[in-house]
């Protein structure tokens, strides 16, 4: 298989500071891509349609779109319960992690280059339901998240149809992440993974490797599931 050449491709990387966001980052600057980095810290808002229009057309002609980025709740935030979550909290996911994702997709392929390739994050909460026992007592993964994880999905598919054989659209499903959660959380999640452990955020990189390249230029509308077999089980 011959090594690809990055050199001569633009990233951008939506959601370019948060955990998996950055290792992306620092491997296309190794090989020498030109990597174009937003995120809400760099007061960068996705939910602003005139941004994304504007951003997209400043760097008009880039190669792939990366998008890590999601409104995703941690077991610190409230909890909550299903007879009483509020609607609007539910829409905060909604707009987050729908509607700017596909502003963000829409305007990339107005200006992408030819053969561009889009990367988008779904989750094993958005194939399968959350295991709300691994989480502490008291913390309920929000069900916002789930809805429009698994939403995901259905854009990403819908718009490798759409957008063929110009753009290639897939989806990444990634596992649990390695990011200082305590030993017993860990461990809970270890013991449902065939893997029998989390993900080093390093191990994603494979993937997004192979779908930026011409190394996938037959795949289109794919879900690549990087979970340790989590969803298999």
């Amino acid at each position: 298989m011959e090594c690809q050449d990055f050199s001569n491709k633009k990233v951008i990387i939506a959601g370019s500071e948060g955990l998996l966001g950055q290792v992306i980052s620092e491997k296309f600057q190794e090989l020498n891509a030109t990597v174009i980095g937003l995120d809400l810290k760099n007061g960068q808002n996705l939910l602003d349609e005139s941004f994304v229009k504007s951003i997209m057309q400043e760097h008009s002609g880039t190669n792939v779109l990366i998008n890590t980025f999601a409104l995703n709740p941690q077991p610190d935030e409230a909890s909550w319960d299903l007879f009483n979550v509020p609607l609007e909290s539910i829409e905060k996911y909604l707009n987050v992690n729908l509607l700017a994702l596909f502003s963000i997709c829409r305007e990339f392929a107005r200006t992408c280059a030819e053969g561009a390739s889009i990367i988008n994050f779904s989750s094993t909460y958005g194939v399968n339901s959350p295991k709300h026992f691994i989480y502490p007592i008291g913390f309920v993964k929000h069900i916002g998240y789930t809805i429009t994880k698994a939403g995901v999905l259905g854009l990403s598919k819908y718009l490798a149809t759409y957008l063929a054989p110009r753009i290639r659209v897939n989806t990444i499903v990634p596992g649990g992440v390695l990011n200082n959660q305590s030993a017993e959380f860990i461990e809970a999640y270890s013991e449902m993974t065939p893997m029998h452990r989390m993900m080093k955020k390093e191990e994603i990189l494979g993937a997004i490797l192979y779908l930026s390249s011409e190394l996938s230029s037959y795949t289109t509308g794919s879900t690549l599931t990087v979970d340790g077999g989590w969803t298999a089980w």
